[in-house]
């Protein structure tokens, strides 16, 4: 790398915005945050591990800094909060071009600028193999209004905002052919996700949602998650799932992909018989694909066929196959 650790944290701070709750920032041991008076906070983490979450050969640097983000932001999200501030551990190898960095911090800032969440504090080190980031995301909710994922009864309309099946039907096709060049641009939602903020908060606010969750593993992983939470269990109307387009095609996506596939950050969540949900919220779709049943299992239903057992078949770390 042409710059040291010191240069590195001082272009960051540069390009890094403040708010309100962001009392002390970048150069400090700490950072110092001062949240809405009567909120309960949130906090969530997680990695973006190259070879794990994205490669270089496919993935641009700055939809890297993008994607790492908006993982962050999707979980705050999904617990219908306010994001407040971010927080980035970067591991890089000595080799990472100063270029990359850079196309890395802006995607990353980008995303935090659109949602006014500044970048408060963090960590830079040196990886012996392949860059790892880690994101924190700090955020409130009014407090005991968090939606949990523990709230679905019986009885309840299960409900995804957008469409499913995207990022995992685009991997699927660099799979396919490894040598290919992906175009970001024909593939918005695999490279540039975009989370789901207001919706969440939307859901909160109007006490829409009894449960939540945000579609980061697959349906069928999310919506166990929802089940084994609650007790429940849960049918699919497979005719109804919101299956999305790729790549510029009007044909769309397996529903394999649909159901097991990760990343779309789209919102899960499930609502009351006696709530009256809308079709869209701010301009993003909300689809009605089924409801919460008795028991631990989750079944797929169609009109046309006896049910068929739903097995969480989404990602899951550490999972090998026998």
């Amino acid at each position: 790398m042409s710059l040291s650790e010191k240069h590195i944290i001082v272009q960051i701070r540069r390009q890094t915005g403040r708010n309100r709750a962001v009392i002390t920032g970048i150069g400090n041991d700490c950072a110092i945050l001062r949240l809405p008076s009567g909120d309960d906070t949130l906090v969530t983490t997680d990695f973006s591990i190259e070879g794990v979450h994205f490669r270089r050969d496919w993935h641009p640097p700055r939809s890297v800094g993008h994607r790492c983000l908006a993982r962050g932001l999707s979980d705050i999200a999904a617990m219908g909060g306010q994001p407040h501030a971010a927080f980035l551990s970067l591991a890089l190898p000595p080799d990472t071009p100063q270029t990359w960095v850079n196309a890395f911090v802006s995607g990353l800032l980008g995303l935090a600028e659109e949602f006014k969440v500044p970048l408060a504090g963090g960590d830079t080190s040196e990886s012996p193999s392949g860059i790892l980031a880690d994101i924190m995301v700090v955020g409130s909710v009014p407090r005991d209004q968090a939606i949990t994922r523990s709230g679905a009864k019986v009885g309840d309309s299960i409900y995804v905002t957008g469409e499913l099946g995207a990022s995992a039907a685009t991997l699927d096709l660099f799979f396919s052919n490894p040598q290919r060049r992906p175009s970001p641009g024909k593939f918005m939602r695999h490279f540039y996700p975009e989370p789901r903020i207001a919706v969440g908060r939307y859901l909160r606010e109007k006490k829409i949602a009894s449960s939540m969750i945000d579609l980061s593993d697959g349906l069928s992983t999310d919506l166990n998650h929802i089940c084994e939470e609650g007790g429940v269990g849960a049918e699919i109307a497979v005719s109804t799932l919101p299956l999305a387009c790729i790549g510029g095609s009007k044909h769309p996506v397996g529903l394999h992909f649909a159901l097991h596939g990760g990343e779309d950050y789209e919102l899960l969540f499930t609502v009351s018989p006696r709530v009256r949900v809308p079709k869209s919220v701010g301009g993003v779709r909300v689809t009605e694909i089924g409801r919460i049943v008795k028991g631990g299992k989750m079944w797929l239903t169609s009109p046309t066929s006896k049910p068929v057992l739903l097995k969480p078949q989404g990602w899951q770390h550490f999972q090998r196959t026998p």
